[in-house]
């Protein structure tokens, strides 16, 4: 049975796997890496299933943005210089994956999978470590006894090496997307003042301008080589996904769902070195 040109088994897992990706976008990001192996898997090529996926994943990114509009208006004095930052990244970035001969896509594609697994394995201590120097700097700007208890919100100027990091993670972002909120919130978290709520806020508002960009960039001048229909369901179960993300990701394991993103990647990973479906991807 076909619907939309697929058979029911692969409208169904890419719907499993939009749902997902939306739901641990809330929880601990990285939803590209289920995505995106998912879609190779079910016989996409990897530029078309990676662009048809950020352009899908873009819903997700909005529900999530609007979720965290209190910390973004109080994080106002750092937003629009580090916007800048993802915006001019996630051009050259998207530009990349167009320009170059899908051969290397194909090529560094699985690079930037085993790249982003670590990443993903790493994120517990990442946020070990960032949450223990929020609490050290929440310590030292702490009010005096008796005073009003002031909520620390991010601050300017924006620091050279902060605006850096952000446009080489825009870059990486508009180019493979995965794990790209795992690397903002380690940057963030370290770089940026504030708590680190703030941070994850800006990181998932700066992801969602970095897709935008990149899904913009696809439509005007990749036109041809996007799947609607790997859009469409990706956008509406991504968006219900990152709608009930906080509520899900409160029920489940952190554990589980990254031990989740690392079996799907990895298979993702075998699926585009070895073919064994015989996908041609």
């Amino acid at each position: 049975m076909e619907i939309l040109g697929l058979e029911l088994w692969q409208v169904l897992l890419v719907l499993l796997a939009g749902f997902w990706a939306g739901t641990i976008n809330s929880v601990v990001g990285s939803g590209t890496l289920v995505t995106f192996p998912v879609l190779v898997s079910v016989g996409f090529p990897p530029v078309t299933a990676q662009m048809s996926n950020a352009i899908g994943l873009v819903a997700a990114g909005f529900s999530g943005t609007w979720g965290y509009r209190r910390e973004l208006y109080q994080a106002k004095a750092v937003v629009p210089v580090l916007t800048t930052a993802s915006l001019l990244g996630g051009l050259i970035g998207s530009g990349l994956l167009m320009v170059l001969p899908e051969a290397v896509f194909s090529f560094v594609a699985p690079i930037l999978i085993v790249f982003a697994i670590i990443f993903v394995i790493l994120q517990p201590k990442m946020s070990a470590w960032v949450k223990a120097r929020k609490a050290g700097q929440q310590q030292d700007d702490a009010p005096p006894a008796g005073s009003e208890s002031i909520v620390p919100v991010p601050t300017g100027p924006v620091s050279p090496l902060l605006w850096v990091l952000v446009f080489l993670i825009g870059i990486y972002g508009g180019y493979f997307v995965a794990a790209q909120g795992v690397l903002l919130i380690g940057v963030l978290g370290v770089f940026l003042n504030g708590l680190l709520v703030h941070a994850n806020a800006v990181k998932t508002w700066l992801s969602t301008v970095v897709n935008v960009v990149a899904a913009l960039g696809y439509i005007i001048f990749a036109f041809d080589r996007i799947n609607w229909t790997a859009v469409l369901l990706i956008a509406v179960s991504s968006l219900i996904g990152g709608s009930v993300g906080a509520q899900i990701g409160r029920r489940i394991s952190p554990l589980v769902l990254r031990i989740v993103i690392v079996i799907v990647a990895v298979a993702g990973l075998i699926n585009l070195v070895f073919d064994p479906f015989g996908t041609g991807a």
